[in-house]
């Protein structure tokens, strides 16, 4: 598959083997570009068209069976000028949450990115343990992180951007202002021909506006904040956009919320755990333990309490996650167990008639 369509949308070697069984049964590939409430857009070879996911993938969709922006489809012709999905071909990388409900289900907002710029304003938006959150969202993902703080020519508070930077360990923290244009060009020297980026962060940090300064031209619609501040959701859906320069960036509205869905806590606290191993005792629960590092670093002032707090609260939220979501995964292998059974009991009765 040499087609320059697909290459420029970040089709790989490995796709093109994953996609083999398909591609000798007819059908082509394609990857979704954007996502709406009546279906998907996905882009292949014979440009854009509407799509619906087969049944198939709805009944699937415990498995992470469903399309998201970013993903690389198996397509062929169905009624009218619109696409059927068939099937989702392997994902390098997906950003996911939970949803934003009582249920313990995975929310996947974005798949097959390279870097996640985490996009947070310099004026009231800024939060670094919201910024926690997102670092453990984009170090589960499979993806790189970048944080980008917005506003720069609102807000040059430089304390700021040094509490990011210890919030963010390991990890580039750009300033930008999207009214000036001092910083895009740090942020588009990231860019890279092939390669998927996406924005992520709450309503009113300039996303897409930062989206129209790296492409050089108005692609997003944009808006002013409300009077109080809070951002307005101008960007409804998720987008993915080819820049001039070949790079892939995808855009989404603003999240009101990000629960994490699962990962290693401990990769955006690498500060929290190397504390942790230098206790006296392995299992140490940081409270009354004798010789306790963390305990040790609260006094001193060395760990900021607020940042102690957030890991123990994210810690919490994992593990009630993983246990909601392991009697639910229970529970729908034991509806399907039941429901084989009952057809293999009416194939015997009936010869495997209907």
């Amino acid at each position: 598959m040499s087609d320059g369509t697909l290459a420029a949308l970040g089709w790989t070697d490995e796709l093109e083997a994953a996609f083999t069984t398909y591609s000798e049964r007819g059908f082509e590939p394609a990857r979704v570009v954007a996502e709406h409430r009546g279906g998907y857009y996905v882009r292949s070879e014979r440009g854009d068209r509407l799509a619906q996911a087969r049944g198939r993938l709805r009944e699937d969709e415990i498995s992470g069976g469903m399309p998201a922006v970013g993903d690389w489809v198996v397509v062929c012709d169905a009624s009218g000028d619109r696409f059927a999905i068939e099937a989702l071909l392997p994902r390098r990388t997906k950003v996911s949450r939970k949803t934003p409900w009582l249920k313990a289900e995975e929310h996947i907002l974005v798949a097959n990115v390279d870097t996640v710029f985490l996009v947070a304003g310099l004026d009231r938006d800024f939060n670094p343990r919201r910024l926690e959150r997102y670092l453990i969202a984009a170090w589960d993902s499979g993806a790189d992180p970048v944080i980008v703080l917005t506003k720069l020519d609102v807000c040059d508070d430089f304390g700021k951007l040094a509490e990011a930077e210890e919030v963010a360990i390991g990890v580039p923290v750009l300033a930008v202002s999207n009214v000036t244009g001092e910083g895009i060009e740090e942020v588009r020297a990231l860019l890279r021909p092939a390669h998927t980026f996406v924005l992520l962060g709450s309503s009113g940090t300039g996303k897409s506006t930062l989206v129209n300064r790296l492409a050089g031209r108005e692609l997003m619609p944009t808006g002013d904040l409300r009077r109080d501040g809070r951002g307005r959701h101008k960007t409804r859906h998720r987008q993915l956009l080819v820049l001039g320069g070949g790079a892939i960036l995808i855009d989404t509205p603003g999240l009101r919320e990000l629960q994490v869905w699962e990962g290693d806590v401990d990769s955006a606290f690498s500060d929290i755990a190397e504390l942790a191993a230098e206790c006296r005792f392995n299992d140490c629960g940081h409270n009354t333990e004798p010789d306790c590092a963390v305990r040790e670093a609260l006094e001193t002032g060395e760990l900021d309490p607020g940042r102690w707090s957030n890991y123990g609260k994210l810690q919490r939220e994992l593990r009630a996650i993983e246990a909601r979501s392991s009697t639910r995964v229970r529970r729908e292998l034991k509806r399907r167990w039941k429901q084989r059974a009952r057809e293999s009991r009416h194939a015997r009765r009936y010869g495997g008639k209907p």
